[in-house]
């Protein structure tokens, strides 16, 4: 069984369902968790030899796409999950890689920070040495599956080295001294428990350090963003595919009593139709290449990273937009759905790096100019 036909029917009985009252009551998706974890899809990308899948980055975005479509709020749990596994499988304790493997262990990214805004690759908080141990200090104002997660893969400034932005490090969510000010209630990817994590002398072990000192800039730029931009993308491509999904079937049956005619009908309808889902498809198509890119070591792939999550995220701002439009009235109705992925749309283009960020980023690839 691939582990699409595994994913499925999770999506059908368990993430589908329980998508409105996720996002009515903010309420986060353990019992979606759970299933992905005992299916295994929490360890898609966990080595086999620990029992992982053994499956890579396109088989993830995968994943999360098709989540996406039905609950962006999961989705996007499951993309900070993958983003975060990934780094832990390359430069993480063998316990933890067995227990994501196995299903059970979360982890997620514990970056972005006030001080900092968008660009987390420069984070404020602190990590000092104190005889074996290390102890960290710091603040963070947004963490996906904050006080869910077993694991922070959090960042902090260098703690004994000279050169370099940040040390990454492998937090344990119950660790003492870690505690979530206010739980989230905002207006997209309610489920997602995205919150403030406060860190006040949290000491973690030598161990803890996720590859070297000073080197957490060079594994968020060359390990996730990679990555993480492909998997941000995905969600924002598989909400807008069910956005239209659920469009469609107003259009084709909603009439006119006067003329008994459809909406599909109008080509002014079917024209804004049209080219929602071409932005859908232009956007996976980038996304796809962009995978491929990666998997060869194209000349462009950086170039192609740096664009893919900017291109989804403004896809989705548009489908919802015009999927909002052409249902009328009707889309403002919570159990069509759309109001819910329009909501769930706007996060994404605002997440670090923001598509503005990311812009300039691309722009200076273009000129040939350094990106920092």
């Amino acid at each position: 069984m691939s582990y699409i036909e595994v994913l499925e029917p999770i999506v059908r009985t368990t993430i589908s369902p329980d998508a409105p009252h996720t996002d009515q009551l903010a309420r986060f998706p353990r019992a979606a968790v759970d299933a992905l974890g005992k299916s295994g899809l929490l360890g898609l990308v966990s080595a086999t030899e620990i029992g992982g899948m053994g499956l890579g980055a396109a088989q993830a975005c995968q994943v999360v796409e098709r989540i996406a479509r039905d609950c962006p709020s999961t989705a996007m749990v499951v993309t900070m999950h993958y983003a975060g596994a990934i780094l832990i499988e390359k430069y993480g304790p063998e316990e933890v890689r067995r227990a994501i493997a196995q299903g059970t262990h979360l982890t997620t990214l514990a970056w972005s920070e006030t001080g900092t805004r968008s660009h987390f690759w420069a984070p404020v908080g602190t990590a000092r040495p104190d005889g074996d141990d290390f102890v960290l200090n710091g603040s963070k104002s947004m963490v996906t599956s904050a006080a869910e997660a077993d694991s922070y893969v959090w960042s902090s400034r260098p703690a004994l080295a000279q050169e370099g932005a940040s040390t990454l490090w492998l937090v344990d969510s119950r660790a003492q001294g870690l505690h979530c000010p206010k739980p989230f209630d905002g207006l997209g990817l309610r489920g997602n428990a995205s919150a403030p994590i406060q860190a006040d002398g949290v000491r973690v072990p030598a161990s803890a350090m996720l590859g070297p000192d000073g080197g957490g800039g060079e594994i968020m730029n060359g390990d996730a963003l990679p990555v993480f931009a492909n998997l941000v993308a995905s969600t924002s491509i598989g909400l807008a595919d069910g956005a239209l999904q659920r469009a469609i079937p107003h259009l084709t049956g909603s009439r006119f009593a006067e003329s008994g005619e459809s909406l599909c009908d109008l080509p002014t309808i079917r024209a804004y139709l049209a080219r929602a889902q071409l932005r859908v498809d232009q956007a996976r198509a980038l996304r796809d290449d962009t995978l491929a890119a990666m998997a060869v070591g194209r000349p462009d792939t950086m170039l192609r990273v740096l664009e893919v999550k900017a291109a989804a995220a403004e896809a989705a701002l548009a489908v919802t937009d015009t999927a909002m439009r052409i249902c009328g009235g009707a889309a403002f109705r919570k159990e069509v759905g759309i109001e819910r992925l329009f909501r769930d749309a706007r996060a994404a283009s605002i997440m670090g790096p923001t598509s503005d960020v990311l812009y300039d980023f691309i722009g200076r690839a273009l000129c040939g100019l350094p990106l920092a």
